[in-house]
C-alpha cells in the first residue's frame, strides 16, 4: 500500500517536471550568492598537544558547536551578523544543472569543559601541579589545565562542484535537489590557554577540509530561494597554534556535520 502510494507520488512529480520544463530559462551564465546559519556536530577527537616541556595525546574527547541566543540584533545587525555561526557563498553557473562556488562555513567547536578523558604523555618542567609521565591515566578537563575552542570560528574556506536536479518547475516556483562536492582550508581563530600559558587568538591556517552536501531548493520568480541543506565532511587541523610561541602546537582530525538554513538570490550582469 505504501509504495503504491510512493511509485504514484513519484509518478506525477515526474510527469509534472517534464510537462513545465520548458517554461525554464536556461542558469548557464548566472551567479548567485546566500547567507545563512548553521547548526554543527563534530565526532570525538584524540588531540596532540607539544611543546618544549610537553607532549601528550588527550583521547576520545568531546566538544560541541556553541549557538548564539536569538535575536534581531544578534543575528541581523550589520556590525556582529558575522558572530553568530554562518554560511557564505557566492556561486556561478558554468552549465545548465552545474555550478562552480566559493563558500566561507564560520562553525564553532568547543571541547567541554570538566569531562574526564585518558592521557598519555609527558608534561615536565612547568608551573602546574600537572607535571607527570602518563599512561592512559584519567584526567579532567579544569580551566586551569586547558581551555580549547575555535569559537570566532572553525572557519572552512572552501570551493565546490554543486549540480542541480529539478523536482518541479513552473512559471514563478521551482523546487529542486542540490549536490555537491568541496574542498579547503581551515582558517580557525582558536582561543586556548594550556597549562597556565598565554592564549593565542589569531587567525592562523591550520589544516585542510574536505565534504559533501544535499540540499532542497525553493525558488520564486527564477531570482529569490531558500535552501535547507545537509553537509558533512572531514577537518584535519595538523598545525593549530595555542600559544604566541610557534612551538607550542595542537593537532587532531574529526567528522562533522551540518544543518544549514540559507536564503539568497541569482543574478546576471
Amino acid at each position: 500500500m505504501y509504495l503504491k502510494s510512493i511509485l504514484t507520488l513519484f509518478f506525477f512529480i515526474t510527469l509534472i517536471t517534464n510537462i513545465t520544463s520548458q517554461l525554464e530559462d536556461s542558469k548557464k551564465g548566472e551567479l548567485y550568492f546566500y547567507w545563512g546559519w548553521n547548526r554543527g556536530w563534530y565526532s570525538n577527537s584524540n588531540i596532540n598537544f607539544s611543546g618544549e616541556n610537553y607532549d601528550f595525546v588527550l583521547k576520545n574527547v568531546i566538544a560541541k558547536d556553541r549557538q548564539t541566543k536569538f535575536s534581531f540584533n544578534n543575528y541581523f545587525k550589520p556590525s556582529i551578523i558575522t558572530i553568530p555561526q554562518y554560511n557564505f557563498r557566492l556561486g556561478y553557473y558554468f552549465q545548465e544543472n552545474w555550478d562552480i562556488s566559493f563558500g566561507v562555513d564560520h562553525m564553532k567547536y568547543v571541547v567541554q569543559q570538566n569531562q574526564t578523558v585518558l592521557i598519555d604523555g609527558y608534561i615536565e618542567n612547568t608551573p602546574t601541579v600537572y607535571n607527570n609521565q602518563y599512561s592512559d591515566e584519567k584526567i579532567e578537563l579544569t580551566k586551569d589545565f586547558l581551555k580549547f575552542e575555535h569559537t570566532d570560528g572553525l572557519n572552512y574556506i572552501n570551493i565546490e562542484f554543486r549540480h542541480s536536479d529539478k523536482i518541479i518547475v513552473t512559471k514563478n516556483i521551482r523546487i529542486g535537489l542540490k549536490e555537491g562536492l568541496g574542498l579547503g582550508m581551515m582558517i580557525p581563530k582558536t582561543n586556548t590557554t594550556l597549562l597556565g600559558r598565554e592564549s593565542y587568538d589569531e587567525f592562523h591556517l591550520s589544516g585542510i577540509g574536505i565534504g559533501g552536501i544535499i540540499g532542497l531548493n525553493f525558488t520564486l520568480f527564477n531570482k529569490f530561494f531558500i535552501q535547507p541543506e545537509f553537509k558533512a565532511g572531514f577537518i584535519n587541523l595538523s598545525n593549530v597554534r595555542t600559544s604566541p610561541v610557534k612551538i607550542d602546537k595542537a593537532n587532531h582530525h574529526f567528522f562533522f556535520a551540518q544543518l544549514n538554513c540559507v536564503f539568497g538570490g541569482t543574478f546576471t550582469f
